[in-house]
């Protein structure tokens, strides 16, 4: 196994409306995200921030990097330690602290899983495996801000 990956990926913006960045109203923030042989995925900026709300912005890219990370590390865990886990879904959120000279920063991400096991002895070992998820995923590990987790666990009926 190597110890170091190479991740590339492109980003182009689209929004010149054809005055370029003559002034803070003269452009468009959108923007693709291209990877070899996937899907775009179209980008702007926050509505806040005079951007696309039908288009998917740095922030929401990056909670749900967070949140898909520690569900795939999740999803590995309990199946090494023989919990059956039947649904995964996350309803994440992100809080972001603007300061007055503009510049910004996430003070924390909740991750809000709501599993399902196949067994009622497989719950307790279930919301445990969040805690070391988190302590596994990449994407945790990379960011200088919180991330709590209130997992749900129900048992398949």
């Amino acid at each position: 196994m190597k110890n170091e990956y190479k991740y590339t990926a492109g980003v182009t913006w689209t929004g010149n409306n054809g005055k370029g960045t003559l002034n803070y109203s003269s452009y468009d923030r959108s923007y693709t995200i291209s990877v070899n042989d996937k899907p775009q995925i179209l980008g702007s900026s926050d509505v806040a921030f005079k951007g696309d709300a039908k288009k998917h912005n740095p922030e929401e890219l990056l909670v749900t990097a967070i949140a898909s990370c520690h569900m795939l590390w999740y999803l590995h865990l309990c199946s090494e330690e023989n919990v059956i886990i039947t649904a995964y879904k996350d309803n994440i959120s992100g809080i972001m602290k603007l300061n007055n000279d503009g510049k910004g920063c996430f003070s924390k991400v909740i991750l809000n899983p709501t599993v399902t096991v196949l067994e009622a002895s497989m719950r307790e070992k279930a919301i445990e495996l969040h805690q070391k998820a988190n302590e596994y995923c990449f994407i945790a590990n990379s960011v200088n801000f919180t991330i709590e987790h209130k997992p749900i666990c129900i048992v398949k009926t």
